[in-house]
C-alpha cells in the first residue's frame, strides 16, 4: 500500500447527503450507477498488485462536492443476506482509512471519475493523552458508553474503551444516528483533533440531553395512559357488576336505558315527555367522565320527580270549610268570606263542566295585609286544610336573586329550580296552597329583582304557562291558590300588588284576643310548659288585662309570649314548691307573678299624671308596621325676651308631617281672629312643635288636625279633652280632608282607652270596616271643618290656663 504522504489517483465514489467518517465500515448498494462504476474501477486498477481497491468516499452535499474525502478500502464485494435463508441485494462492504484532500481531475480505467489526491494534514497528538485532551477523551468515553448501554450495544462499549486516539475517537460520532450529515462534514473537515473531539462531544451531550428530556416526556405520558387504561378497565369492570346486579334483581342493564324507561312510564305532558327523551338521548351519547353526564342526570330526576298530573281533589263542603276557619282563627272574616266564595264558585263551576277557560284553570292569588301577629302565615295552614289541598309555605324575606324565583340556567354549577317548582316538587301536587311569606321582604341588586320574576308567576292570565330557567318547560300554575302575606301595603311594588286581590287583616280587638287566648294560646303554651288544663286555669279577667295592660299590640304574639311567661312561673313556683297545683289564676295574681303593667289607659291615669294635663298638647292616631297607634303631638311658645322665632319641628318627621305642621300655623295666622286666638304674639315668639319618640321617624298627612288642635290650646289656654284622639289631614282654607287606615287607627284608640275619636267626614264610610263591639265603645265624629275639631277636643274656657 502506498505511503500516507504520497498522492494517489483514486477513483471517486460520491455520497449524497452521507459522510463516512475513518475507521467506519459501511456496505455500499451497487445497484446506483456511481457506486458500481467506482467499485469496478478500484478493482480493475488494483489487477496484479497485492492491495485491495481503493476508492475515494466523497460527501456530495446540494450537489456540490466536499474538499476533503475519505479514501476507502474495497474489503468484499457479494450479496448482503436479509435474512437466515435470503439472497440479498449485490453490495460492497468498505473500510474508511483516512482523510484526503481532493485535486484535480484526472482520467482512469473504468467510468468511474477519477482524481488526485493529496495528504491531509492533521494536528498530533502526544501519546499518552494529557491535559485538556485527556479531559475530554474521558467525558467522550463516559458519555458515549451511557449512550450505547441504552440501547444494549455492549460489544460496542468495550471497542470504544480501547481507542486511544483522540482523532479516532471524535471519528465514532459518524456511526451516531442522530448527527446530521452536515455535522458529520464539519467533524470530517476539522484538521484540529482536539476541537474536532470538543465538537463531537457538544453533539453526544446535547443529544443526551434531549433524549432524557424525552424520557422524562414519555414517562409522563406513559404514566397518563396506564392511569386511563386502568380507570377504563376498572370502570368496564364496574359496568359489567352493575349489568350482573341489575340482571339478578330484574332492573334495567343500564343507566341510560333506565332513565328512558322511567320517562316513558312517566305520566308526562306530550311536551315534557319529548324534552325529557331528548335529553335522554344526549345522555346515551355522552362519556361517563363527561361533567354534561351529571347535569343531564340531575334534570331528569328533576323532572321525573314533578307532579305533572298529580291533583287533589277539593273539598266542595262549604259549611264545613267555613267550620275549619272559624275553629283555626276567631275573627278575620274577609278572609274567610274571600275562601269560601272560592269554594262555592269552583263547586258550581265543577257541576258545569267548567274546569278548564280558555286553557287556565280557577286559581287565586289573594294578598293578606297587616301587623305582625294577627295569623297571616298560621291562615295558610287552615285554608288547605278547609280546601282538602296540601300546603307549602316559601319564605321570600331577604330574597335578593331572581334565580330563586325562576330557576338558574344549567350553564353554571350548581343550577337548581326555582322556588315555586321545588314547592310543587314538596307537595306532590300541582294545585297546593303556596302561602308566599313577607312578600313585602324582597329585595333586589345586580343579581336581579325577584319581585319582578314574581309578576308573570302571580297573573292569573299568564301562569299557566309558567317557565322555568332550569327546567325550560312549561308549567301550569293557573290551578295553585296563591297566598301572599306582608306587613306594610307601600312596600309591594305596584304592578305586583295589581294582580293579587288585596285583603286588609288590620288587626284584634279586645275581645277577640281574650277569645284567640282562650282558645288557642292558653291550650297551646299549656302544652309547652308540661302543664294540663285542669292544673292551671286563666280565667277571663286575667287574659283582658294581659290583652289590654301587659301587651298593646294589633296582633297576638306579645300576648302569647305573657301567657308563656305566666305559666312557666307556676311550674317553676310548683317544683319549689311555692305554689300547690290546680292552680286559678286570676287578674290580681297577674303582678305577683310577671311584674307591673307596661300600658295604662290614659282614661285611667290621674288627671294630673294625663299626657294633655296641660294645653298644647293633643292626642292623634297613626298607622305603622306593626298596626294602628297612638301618637302625642306637643307645642310650645319661646319666651318674648329670650326666645327666638318662627318654627321648629322635632321629632323625626318627614317632608309631608313637615309641611302639615306648616299649613296648621298658616291656617291660625289667617283664622286667629274668627277663632278668638290671640295669634298676634306668634309675631315675636317663636313656636316649638314636637312629636314624642324622637328616635321613630314619622310621615304622613293625618296629623294635621291632631297639630291644629295642639297649637290652638297653646294660644287659647284651653286643655285638649283627655278621652279624645284625632286624624285627618288639615288644608289651609280649614278643611279636613280623608286619611287611610281608619280601622287600625279606631282599633289602636280602643286599645288605649280612648272614648272619643275625631274622624274626617269623607271617612265615615270606613266605620262599616270596624267591628260593631268597638264602635259601641267609641264615640266617633266625622268632622268637615277645623273649627268642629276644635268644638269637640278643646275643653270650655270656663277656666283658661295662661299658655305656656
Amino acid at each position: 500500500m502506498a505511503s500516507t504522504s504520497t498522492p494517489l489517483t483514486l477513483p471517486v465514489l460520491p455520497l449524497d447527503d452521507e459522510v463516512v467518517l475513518p475507521g467506519m465500515v459501511v456496505p455500499l448498494d451497487l445497484k446506483d450507477t456511481e457506486v458500481r462504476a467506482a467499485v469496478e474501477a478500484a478493482r480493475a486498477a488494483a489487477t496484479g498488485s497485492t492491495g485491495k481497491p481503493q476508492v475515494l468516499l466523497v460527501p456530495r452535499v446540494d450537489g456540490s462536492y466536499a474538499a476533503v474525502g475519505t479514501l476507502a478500502t474495497v474489503e468484499q464485494v457479494g450479496r448482503l443476506a436479509d435474512g437466515p435463508n435470503a439472497i440479498g441485494q449485490p453490495a460492497a462492504l468498505v473500510r474508511a482509512v483516512r482523510r484526503v484532500r481532493i485535486g484535480v481531475g484526472t482520467t482512469g480505467p473504468g467510468a468511474a471519475l477519477w482524481v488526485e489526491t493529496t495528504p491531509f494534514r492533521e494536528s498530533s497528538v502526544g501519546t499518552p493523552v494529557a491535559g485538556r485532551a485527556a479531559e475530554l477523551v474521558r467525558e467522550y468515553k463516559s458519555l458515549s458508553t451511557q449512550w450505547l448501554r441504552k440501547r444494549g450495544a455492549w460489544q460496542i462499549v468495550d471497542r470504544v474503551a480501547a481507542v486511544e486516539g483522540v482523532g479516532e475517537l471524535a471519528d465514532n460520532i459518524g456511526y451516531a444516528s442522530f448527527a446530521t450529515a452536515e455535522q458529520k462534514l464539519k467533524v470530517l473537515l476539522e484538521a484540529d483533533q482536539v476541537a474536532r473531539l470538543e465538537y463531537a462531544l457538544g453533539l453526544l451531550r446535547d443529544h443526551l440531553a434531549e433524549e432524557e428530556v424525552n424520557d422524562t416526556i414519555r414517562k409522563d405520558v406513559e404514566e397518563g395512559v396506564a392511569k386511563q387504561q386502568k380507570e377504563f378497565l376498572l370502570r368496564r369492570q364496574l359496568e359489567a357488576v352493575r349489568k350482573e346486579l341489575a340482571e339478578l334483581n330484574g332492573d334495567p342493564a343500564d343507566e341510560e336505558g333506565d332513565y328512558r324507561a322511567r320517562v316513558e312510564a312517566a305520566d308526562l305532558p306530550e311536551k315534557v315527555r319529548e324534552a325529557a327523551l331528548k335529553e335522554v338521548d344526549k345522555l346515551e351519547r355522552s362519556s361517563d367522565q363527561s361533567p354534561e353526564g351529571s347535569w343531564i342526570r340531575t334534570w331528569l330526576d328533576t323532572v321525573l320527580e314533578l307532579p305533572w298530573n298529580e291533583r287533589t281533589e277539593d273539598s266542595y263542603d262549604i259549611a264545613g270549610a267555613r267550620a275549619v276557619l272559624d275553629a283555626d282563627h276567631a275573627g278575620l272574616a274577609d278572609v274567610k268570606e274571600r275562601i269560601v266564595e272560592y269554594l262555592a264558585v269552583r263547586k258550581r263551576r265543577a257541576e258545569q263542566g267548567l274546569g278548564l277557560v280558555g286553557g287556565r284553570r280557577g286559581g287565586a292569588v289573594l294578598a293578606l295585609v297587616g301587623p305582625p301577629g294577627v295569623g297571616k302565615t298560621s291562615l295558610g295552614e287552615s285554608v288547605a286544610r278547609a280546601m282538602g289541598r296540601e300546603f307549602v309555605r316559601v319564605a321570600l324575606g331577604g330574597v335578593r336573586d331572581e334565580a330563586e324565583i325562576r330557576g338558574h340556567r344549567r350553564t353554571y354549577v350548581g343550577a337548581l329550580p326555582g322556588r315555586l317548582v321545588r314547592a310543587l316538587k314538596e307537595a306532590g301536587s300541582m294545585n297546593p296552597v303556596v302561602l308566599l311569606d313577607e312578600i313585602d321582604k324582597v329585595g333586589s341588586d345586580y343579581r336581579g329583582d325577584p319581585a319582578a320574576a314574581l309578576l308573570e308567576v302571580l297573573d292569573p292570565a299568564q301562569n299557566h304557562t309558567f317557565r322555568d330557567h332550569y327546567l325550560e318547560v312549561e308549567l301550569d300554575l293557573s290551578d295553585v291558590v296563591f297566598l301572599a302575606t306582608a306587613n306594610v301595603l307601600e312596600a309591594i311594588p305596584e304592578p305586583l300588588l295589581d294582580r293579587m286581590e288585596l285583603v286588609r287583616l288590620d288587626g284584634y280587638t279586645e275581645d277577640e284576643k281574650v277569645v284567640i287566648a282562650r282558645d288557642h294560646l292558653l291550650p297551646r303554651q299549656l302544652e309547652k310548659a308540661g302543664l294540663k288544663g285542669e292544673e292551671v286555669a286563666v280565667d277571663e279577667p286575667a287574659l283582658r288585662r294581659l290583652a289590654g295592660e301587659y301587651t298593646r299590640e294589633a296582633g297576638v304574639r306579645n300576648l302569647e309570649r305573657a301567657i308563656a311567661r305566666v305559666l312557666r312561673k307556676v311550674a317553676a313556683q310548683n317544683e319549689l314548691g311555692e305554689r300547690e297545683l290546680p292552680a286559678a289564676i286570676g287578674a290580681e295574681d297577674l303582678r305577683a307573678l310577671i311584674g307591673r303593667p307596661h300600658h295604662v289607659p290614659e282614661a285611667a291615669q290621674e288627671p294630673a299624671e294625663r299626657r294633655t294635663a296641660v294645653p298644647g298638647v293633643a292626642t292623634g292616631l297613626a298607622v305603622t308596621g306593626a298596626g294602628g297607634d297612638v301618637l302625642y303631638i306637643e307645642a310650645s311658645l319661646a319666651d318674648a325676651e329670650t326666645g327666638g322665632t318662627g318654627l321648629t319641628l322635632t321629632g323625626q318627621l318627614g317632608d309631608v308631617m313637615k309641611e302639615s305642621a306648616h299649613i296648621a300655623l298658616s291656617y291660625l295666622r289667617s283664622r286667629g281672629a274668627e277663632l278668638e286666638l290671640p295669634v298676634t304674639s306668634l309675631r315675636d315668639r317663636g313656636v316649638h312643635l314636637h312629636v314624642p319618640a324622637g328616635a321613630v321617624p314619622k310621615d304622613g298627612p293625618s296629623a294635621g288636625i291632631t297639630m291644629t288642635a295642639a297649637l290652638a290650646s297653646l294660644l287659647s289656654g284651653r286643655k285638649v279633652r283627655t278621652d279624645v284622639a284625632m286624624t285627618g289631614e288639615v288644608s289651609l282654607t280649614g278643611r279636613v280632608l280623608p286619611i287611610g287606615g281608619v280601622k287600625q287607627k279606631l282599633l289602636a284608640a280602643d286599645r288605649a282607652g280612648i272614648t272619643t275619636v275625631i274622624i274626617p267626614k269623607r271617612n265615615e264610610a270606613d266605620l262599616d270596616d270596624v267591628p260593631a263591639e268597638v264602635l259601641e265603645r267609641l264615640a266617633v265624629h266625622p268632622v268637615a271643618d277645623v273649627r268642629e275639631v276644635l268644638e269637640l277636643a278643646l275643653e270650655p274656657a270656663g277656666v283658661l290656663v295662661a299658655a305656656a
